[in-house]
């Protein structure tokens, strides 16, 4: 894992601008802290940080490949292929030779055994640039599913790209500036894909290559979901669902570090744990290590709410329990939700104050907690998405909406005038109407419509479920995936995410909707699956999203420094406030402005760190 960046120009000369690839560099410190590196030639500028977690020694990076005394590419790369051991050992038998054991080897070989259609040979997470410096291109690629993150900004002459958008922000020609299209993005809550919120950057889709040449660039899809017809019976569903876990999990454990994995006691986290106990065993290694965040005195007083019915510790317990992990809780307080060093480095992090406030300040707490024992973590992300967990599936109101469903349970608004408690509530009314966020989301969410793959002969719920499915799939994932992503790199851990692996979200998408319900619950088929391993209670919980506080003294927190910014005339958010809204946010108790407050917070916050200009 790792952080990359560059600048492809062909008017200019870049091995004058080490001084511009440095700076852009040091901005991926975070996701790279045990080594820097820097090629450079005429048209090509690529930096790399490394968080080194196969082959130490031998991979280090920007890689090049020499032929006959002249470099024939050179990659710099972000992730991991789990199944490069196998490729390395069919690209020997074809003739290729190695000098290290790392996996950012095997992609630069497999490039020029197999060309663009490399990709199909690949299994991982993965972003990375190869640079042909004999036809002078450049390939950007990423992952099928968006684990990794990889941006791009287009300029007259070539592009520039990073890992994240402060390396692009870091080169002079560049300015962080939003127009009404990013603001509502930023606002919308629907992760669009190639949407990156900064004016004329862009984020590479998932699945996609981009190719730059001297006439210009070029987006290429090599992956993504198809509707196919599923004919296993139930019994072969599940059976086939297991086996691709103990294959993806058995992957995925391997590591050069200290490895763990992160344990909420829900079915998802508690399966991956399970199954990584069970395969560290049989190679004669472990316990597994495993993680929980929690907070002070919330199981204790805990209070059931509309999304999450139970606390998390009883039942990480009883999972660390099961498997005889050596478990850890990471127990957070207000003091330090609320610290300003933590939330700034949370909205560096990120780039952008997407507004899940503590929810994305305890993730970053979690993580940097973690660091200080392991340097790899296994997560459950992405199983509710593949299996159909959250609420608003077994939802009809939200089935049914005309609108992406999540935004009908998460207290987001969907019209311009947003009622007390939606995440936009604070905001104007005229520029809510100005930058049209109804309008956007609708004309989103039509496109993503647009897009979904369909079996001949679905019809009615069956139909519907597939594009509730793909839309989870395709957008509502990829919020989820870089607020982890950009939370565990800011402390240099590596967060691997098994349920995202393209085989199973494949073969799942394809499953009828009544198998993945077959007993009537979340998750069927995947509590099916695993059952074997996991205690009862914890096989039979009810999904419970990520953990919350539920301490009323972080909403009085919140309360008091929106008050203070309200009395700050000088505040950058200050003209895009409804002011009265605000006021009443202030002298409201309880949590009904939580999220719009947090939301407002961050604006200002980022205004004033990252001198963003709106151009509305």
């Amino acid at each position: 894992m790792c952080g990359i960046t560059g600048w492809i120009s062909y008017d200019s000369d870049l091995t004058r601008e080490r001084a511009t690839l440095d700076a852009m560099t040091r901005t991926m410190a975070c996701r790279g802290p045990d080594a820097t590196g820097g090629w450079l030639d005429r048209h090509a500028a690529l930096g790399h940080r490394r968080l080194a977690v196969i082959d130490i020694e031998g991979g280090r990076q920007p890689m090049t490949v020499e032929a006959d005394g002249r470099t024939v590419l050179v990659t710099t790369y972000s992730g991991e292929i789990y199944n490069y051991r196998e490729l390395r050992a069919e690209l020997a038998s074809l003739g290729h030779t190695f000098r290290t054991s790392s996996d950012t080897e095997v992609a630069l070989h497999a490039y020029l055994e197999w060309g663009e259609d490399f990709t199909e040979h690949l299994n991982g997470m993965y972003a990375f640039a190869l640079w042909d410096p004999r036809g002078e291109e450049l390939l950007l690629v990423r992952d099928r599913m968006g684990i990794k993150p990889l941006y791009y900004y287009p300029t007259s002459d070539g592009v520039l790209f990073g890992s994240e958008p402060k390396a692009i922000l870091a080169h002079p020609s560049v300015r962080p500036v939003v127009d009404a299209e990013g603001l509502a993005e930023l606002i919308s809550f629907c992760k669009t894909p190639e949407q990156a919120v900064y004016k004329g950057m862009r984020e590479l889709r998932p699945g996609h290559v981009l190719r730059v040449r001297r006439g210009g660039l070029t987006v290429k899809r090599y992956w993504a979901l198809e509707a196919r017809d599923h004919t296993d019976d139930l019994d072969t569903t599940v059976r086939t669902v297991r086996e691709l876990l103990d294959d993806i999990v058995a992957r995925q454990l391997i590591a050069d570090v200290p490895l763990c994995t992160l344990l909420s006691g829900g079915l998802d986290s508690s399966a991956i744990t399970a199954l990584a106990a069970h395969g560290l065993a049989a190679a004669g290694q472990g316990p597994v290590r495993s993680f929980s965040v929690d907070f002070v005195g919330q199981t204790e007083n805990f209070r059931p709410d509309d999304l999450r019915g139970t606390p998390d510790g009883p039942y990480a317990h009883a999972l660390a329990e099961h498997v005889r992990s050596d478990h850890r809780d990471i127990v957070l307080d207000t003091a330090a939700l609320m610290d300003r060093g933590n939330r700034d480095a949370v909205l560096t992090a990120r780039d952008l104050p997407y507004g899940l406030g503590e929810g994305d300040t305890s993730l970053y707490l979690l993580f940097k907690a973690i660091r200080e024992q392991s340097t790899v973590a296994l997560s459950g992300e992405s199983a509710d998405e593949v299996f159909g967990g959250y609420l608003w599936f077994h939802d009809q109101e939200a089935v049914e909406a005309d609108t992406f469903p999540w935004l009908t349970r998460l207290g987001i608004s969907s019209f311009a005038g947003a009622r007390a408690g939606a995440r936009e509530s604070l905001l104007d009314d005229g520029l809510l109407a100005k930058i049209d966020v109804a309008g956007y989301r609708h004309a989103r969410y039509r496109e993503a419509l647009a897009e979904v793959p369909y079996r001949e002969g679905d019809s009615g719920l069956e139909r519907r479920m597939r594009e509730i499915c793909y839309l989870h799939l395709t957008r509502f994932v990829q919020f989820l995936l870089d607020r982890k992503d950009r939370a565990s790199m800011a402390v240099g851990l590596e967060v691997r995410v098994p349920f995202c692996d393209h085989r199973l979200v494949q073969y799942v998408f394809n499953t009828p909707w009544s198998m993945k319900t077959f007993d009537g619950r979340e998750k069927s088929l995947l509590r099916a699956a695993v059952a074997d391993v996991l205690p009862e209670s914890v096989a039979r919980r009810v999904k419970s999203p990520y953990p919350s506080t539920q301490d009323p003294h972080y909403t009085a927190a919140l309360r008091a420094e929106l008050g203070e910014l309200l009395a700050d005339k000088d505040a950058p958010v200050r003209p895009l406030l409804n002011l009265a809204s605000t006021r009443e946010a202030v002298n409201t108790e309880g949590e009904g402005f939580r999220s719009s407050t947090e939301l407002v917070l961050g604006i200002d916050a980022w205004l004033r760190r990252y001198g963003t200009a709106l151009e509305l």
